[in-house]
C-alpha cells in the first residue's frame, strides 16, 4: 500500500532549500528533484512548530530519494526532534555510510544516550577525529559526551568534558549559550551553586546578544578583535607598536630612498651636531656636525657632487665613525673652511686641532698645511701624511653662514 505524501503548499518552492542541499539532488530527475526539495524545505520550516508534520515531509523525501545523503540526514534530524532516537540513530549511520562524513557525530552520541547506551555513546565520541570537525560540532560533541558522563554518574568527568578551548565567558558565538548552560547544570550537580549561577547568567547574556545580532549593546558581548587588543595592552604591548618599530628601523645605505635625508632634516640640527661632538672627539666628527648644520641652514652654491656630499653628511651625521672608514666617499673635511664663526673656531680648538684660526680663514694653502697636524683625520690623510684624494676637490670658496648655525 502506497503511503500518500503530505500536502505541499503552493508558496513552498525548491529555492527555499539551500543551494548546497539542492546540489545533492542533481542525480534525480528534474521533476523528482523539485518534489524532494519542496518536502525537505517544508521539514525545515516546520521542525520547531510542528515536529510531527515535519517528520512526515522528511519521510516523503526519503521515499523519493532513498539513496541521497541529505534526505536521510533530514529524516534523522526530524526523528531526533520528536524523540525517536532509534530511528535517528539508524538514519544518521546511513547518512555517514553514504557520504563518508562524520559531522553528525554529536547527534549519534546523544541518540545512543537516548536509547540507553551511555557507554556506547562515549565510545562513539572517543572514536571521532575532532581535528577535522568544525568548531560548532566540536562543542556539540563535548556537550553530548558530558551528558553521557552524567548518565553514568561521573559528574567530575562530565565537567572535565566541557573544559575545551571554546569555553570563553567573554565572547558569544552561536554555540556559546548551550555550552555555558551545560556547564552550569554540571556545576549545579556538583553543589557549586554560585559558579552555576554565574555561568547560567553568562548563557542568558549570550542568548540576548545573539538574538539582537547587530543591534545588541556592545557591553553584552566582546568582539574577538577588541578582546585581543585589551589583552595586548594588559601584557604591556602598545597598539600599533609593530608599525612604530618598523618605521624606526635603520635604513641601510644601499636601500635608502632618494629622500632618506628627510628624517634628519625634520630633527633639530643643533642636537644632531652636539651628539656627534659628544660621542666622537676627532676632527671627523666635528666636520660632520658642521656639514649637518650647513645642509639645513645654508643655500647650496656648489655643483651636484658637493650637494651629494652635504646630503650624505646630513643623513649620516649621527654615525660619523662609520663614514670615516669608507674610502670611496669623498672627504668632507674641506668643508671646515666654510664658516668664519667664532664658535666653530672654539669647537675646533677644543677638539685639539692645532692652527684652528688658519682653518677658519678658508685659505686652501693653510688648510693643506694644517690638515696633517690634526689629531685624527682618517678621511683626508693617508698613512704617509699626504692629503687624501678628493680632499682639495671637496674644499670650496668661503661662504657666509647665518649666526648660530650649529645651535
Amino acid at each position: 500500500m502506497r503511503i500518500p505524501d503530505p500536502e505541499l503548499p503552493d508558496d513552498i518552492t525548491p529555492s527555499d532549500l539551500p543551494s548546497s542541499a539542492r546540489n545533492e539532488l542533481k542525480t534525480l530527475s528534474k521533476e523528482n528533484a523539485e518534489r524532494v526539495a519542496r518536502h525537505m524545505a517544508m521539514a525545515v520550516r516546520l521542525i520547531d512548530e510542528d515536529p510531527d508534520l515535519a517528520h512526515e515531509h522528511a519521510l516523503a523525501a526519503v521515499r523519493h530519494a532513498g539513496r541521497i545523503g541529505i534526505a536521510r540526514e533530514t529524516l534523522a534530524v526530524t526523528a531526533y526532534s520528536k524523540g525517536d532516537f532509534a530511528l535517528a540513530l539508524r538514519e544518521l549511520r546511513t547518512h555517514r555510510r553514504i557520504t563518508g562524513r562524520n559531522d553528525n557525530v554529536a547527534l549519534i552520541v546523544d541518540s545512543e544516550r537516548g536509547v540507553g547506551r551511555p557507554e556506547k555513546a562515549l565510545e562513539e565520541g572517543r572514536s571521532a577525529d575532532r581535528s577535522v570537525l568544525d568548531t560548532a560540532t566540536r562543542v556539540e560533541l563535548a556537550i553530548a559526551m558530558s551528558g553521557a558522563r552524567l548518565d553514568l554518574g561521573q559528574t567530575e568527568l562530565a565537567l572535565h568534558e566541557l573544559d575545551i578551548p571554546e569555553l570563553d565567558p567573554d565572547r558569544a558565538f552561536e554555540w556559546s549559550p548551550g555550552l555555558f548552560g551545560a556547564r552550569a547544570n554540571v556545576l549545579e550537580d556538583l553543589g557549586r551553586s554560585e559558579e552555576a549561577a554565574s555561568w547560567r547568567r553568562r548563557a542568558e547574556i549570550a542568548e540576548e546578544a545573539l538574538g539582537l545580532n547587530d543591534q545588541a549593546d556592545a557591553d553584552d558581548y566582546v568582539f574577538v578583535d577588541d578582546t585581543d587588543t585589551e589583552l595586548l595592552v594588559e601584557e604591556g604591548a602598545q597598539p600599533g607598536q609593530d608599525e612604530e618599530d618598523a618605521s624606526s628601523e635603520p635604513v641601510e645605505p644601499d636601500d635608502a630612498p632618494d629622500d632618506a635625508e628627510e628624517p634628519t632634516r625634520s630633527a633639530d640640527v643643533s642636537e644632531a651636531a652636539s651628539d656627534v661632538v659628544e660621542t666622537s672627539g676627532d676632527a671627523s666628527g666635528i666636520a660632520d656636525a658642521i656639514d649637518a648644520a650647513d645642509a639645513e641652514e645654508a643655500e647650496r652654491t656648489e655643483d651636484d657632487s658637493d650637494d651629494e656630499d652635504v646630503q650624505s653628511a646630513a643623513g649620516d651625521a649621527p654615525d660619523a665613525d662609520t663614514d670615516a672608514v669608507v674610502p670611496e666617499q669623498p672627504s668632507d673635511h674641506g668643508d671646515d673652511t666654510f664658516t668664519i664663526e667664532d664658535e666653530v673656531t672654539e669647537i675646533l680648538v677644543a677638539a685639539g686641532i692645532e692652527g684652528a684660526e688658519d682653518v677658519v680663514l678658508g685659505s686652501d694653502d693653510a688648510a693643506d698645511e694644517e690638515t696633517p697636524d690634526a689629531d685624527t683625520a682618517p678621511d683626508d690623510v693617508d698613512p704617509a701624511g699626504a692629503p687624501a684624494d678628493g680632499a682639495d676637490d671637496a674644499r670650496g670658496p668661503e661662504e657666509d653662514k647665518p649666526d648660530g648655525a650649529l645651535f
